[in-house]
């Protein structure tokens, strides 16, 4: 009744000024909470054929309901954009250099898997590490997906930390870490992963913790959990490495 734009449908003439916190890659409107103030870009046509091509099961009220057409003009609102990882990342960029590193921000949309992230972010680090004479921050933000093959526990910052741990095996210099902006990660009580040239000296198979999601008791062995608390937000995950 109020998602794709219907609530400003059902209040027109009155104007909304909406305050929005992204938790979206890209921040796009009508995606952040279903859109309830703005038109929205997906029809009947393609929820439709997603019925189709997954063969889903409804039932006639579902069916009903999706034969009925979202607003795609809305007039009545305008909207403002008060957090996003974009927002995280430039504040981290910021923290960063106040404690005296050089800092960049690589990405705020970082979309892959988080095993694959880990692997690039950890060779960067590795290389940077070895060449670097001054302290660095670089930070990624975005939210990696984990691709379920084995049955432990963990969530998706824990792997890209746990993934990266193997390219700085043996460094002094330098850590990979990664969070979740909301405090949790997958269904853990740690928002995240810490990674340095020690965890795998400790963690000695991270490949088989790797290969049955099992990143959470991998890292516990190393003292790599990150444990925040609930933090009352959620715009994304983020992750950095950090050279002295």
């Amino acid at each position: 009744s109020v998602k794709g734009g219907r609530f400003a449908e059902h209040i027109f003439p009155a104007s909304i000024y909406g305050l929005v916190l992204s938790d979206v890659l890209s921040s796009r409107l009508d995606m952040i909470a279903s859109g309830p103030t703005v038109a929205d870009m997906s029809t009947v046509a393609e929820a439709l054929e997603t019925v189709r091509k997954y063969s889903l099961g409804l039932t006639e009220k579902q069916k009903a309901l999706l034969t009925r057409e979202t607003p795609k003009c809305i007039t009545n609102s305008v909207h403002r954009v008060s957090g996003s990882v974009s927002c995280l990342c430039e504040a981290a960029r910021l923290a960063a250099e106040e404690l005296g590193y050089e800092a960049y921000v690589m990405t705020d949309s970082m979309d892959t898997e988080a095993r694959s992230a880990g692997e690039l972010i950890g060779s960067i680090a590795a290389k940077l590490a070895k060449e670097r004479k001054n302290p660095l921050v670089l930070i990624f933000g975005g939210e990696t997906v984990v691709r379920l093959r084995g049955n432990g526990l963990g969530g998706r910052n824990q792997e890209l930390a746990l993934s990266a741990a193997k390219y700085i095996k043996g460094l002094s210099n330098v850590a990979v870490f990664s969070i979740g902006s909301d405090g949790t990660d997958g269904p853990t009580d740690a928002a995240g992963g810490y990674a340095d040239g020690e965890t795998c000296r400790i963690i000695s198979n991270p490949e088989e913790y790797l290969d049955n999601n099992d990143s959470y008791n991998a890292l516990l062995l190393s003292d790599g959990l990150i444990f925040t608390g609930a933090t009352g937000t959620n715009v994304n995950d983020f992750a950095a490495i950090v050279i002295k």
